[in-house]
């Protein structure tokens, strides 16, 4: 120790887990070990995966190798898992393994995942801490994993259940799931809905319901009316939506394209086991995706790449 303060290699491994969250999910797992054996043992302990978000860089990887890196670093996390975002889940045994590792966790992100309402039946109980569950763009589930979500899931204060347009086309109405969310989640504070095909009885049933609702985005429900007369009856609710000018409007969607880019996949093989060799993460990672520290709380936007079309700055919904 010098002039007082400790040296970096002395420093606690909770402190160090603080200051390698402002590190890239590469840098953690393939320089910082490398610097020192106390660094090492950090990043191979709890305190650096208390908080796993890998939801940027699980968008462009290989399914494998987003469960064999879910498994290591909730594995390392002995139990204190308190936040997991991943996208594209699509084997029931990655759910079930979260679940049987969730007894701290409160925030969950399983966005654009394959999951179906089955499996959430099953993990439901095993997810009694949470207070924040994400469930967009999962095609596959509907009100009775919702439900279940509601009856076990008593914590939980903001939910998001966001649709893509072109995902839900096909559907003739989700009022059910609407139902299943006022009738299961009274102590919602924030819920975003966007572009679910509900009507304006079913979110009155949710408003009737959530008394304690601050924030409801029903942007894109465009068989939902709530007039002025209703909205002034609960001053503290902030309300998104229902209306919003795109390309999914109505009849509106003839003249407009989608326009999702390209993904391809990152070349990141893992070997089994939680050992993994310096050299095949250094050859194989072909791309740095920085961990998403974005305020969770904030009503999320997403924009098309093309800033300079005619529409930009609209607030279209994310590419399926």
């Amino acid at each position: 120790m010098e002039h007082g303060f400790p040296k970096w290699d002395e420093l606690l491994p909770d402190a160090l887990g603080l200051i390698f969250k402002n590190l890239s999910l590469k840098e953690v797992l393939t320089v910082v070990p490398r610097v020192c054996k106390s660094w090492e043992r950090a990043v191979n302990g709890p305190y650096c995966w208390q908080e796993i978000d890998i939801e940027e860089w699980s968008r462009d990887s290989k399914p494998q190798s987003v469960e064999q890196m879910l498994q290591m670093l909730i594995t390392r996390s002995c139990g204190s898992l308190r936040k997991l975002a991943v996208s594209g889940l699509t084997t029931d045994q990655t759910i079930l393994f979260i679940a049987n590792h969730a007894q701290s966790l409160q925030t969950l992100r399983l966005p654009r995942s394959e999951i179906k309402d089955a499996i959430i039946e099953k993990v439901a109980g095993k997810l009694s801490t949470l207070t924040y569950l994400d469930l967009s763009y999962c095609i596959n589930i509907g009100a009775q994993a919702l439900e279940a979500i509601g009856k076990h899931c008593k914590l939980i204060t903001t939910l998001r259940r966001v649709m893509h347009p072109l995902e839900v086309i096909d559907k003739l109405s989700q009022n059910d799931e609407a139902l299943a969310i006022a009738t299961t989640m009274p102590k919602l504070k924030h819920l975003e809905i966007a572009y679910l095909l509900v009507d304006t009885s079913s979110v009155i049933k949710i408003l009737e319901n959530c008394k304690q609702l601050e924030l409801l985005d029903v942007r894109g429900c465009w068989n939902v009316n709530l007039d002025e007369r209703f909205m002034k009856k609960i001053p503290k609710l902030k309300l998104v939506g229902p209306l919003i000018v795109d390309c999914y409007y109505k009849g509106y969607c003839d003249n407009c394209s989608d326009n999702s880019g390209s993904s391809g996949y990152l070349a990141w093989d893992f070997v089994a086991g939680d050992f993994m060799d310096d050299e095949i993460l250094d050859d194989y990672w072909e791309d740095e995706h920085p961990v998403d520290d974005d305020d969770d709380d904030d009503v999320e936007m997403w924009f098309y790449d093309d800033v300079d079309a005619v529409d930009a700055g609209y607030d279209w919904p994310q590419s399926p």
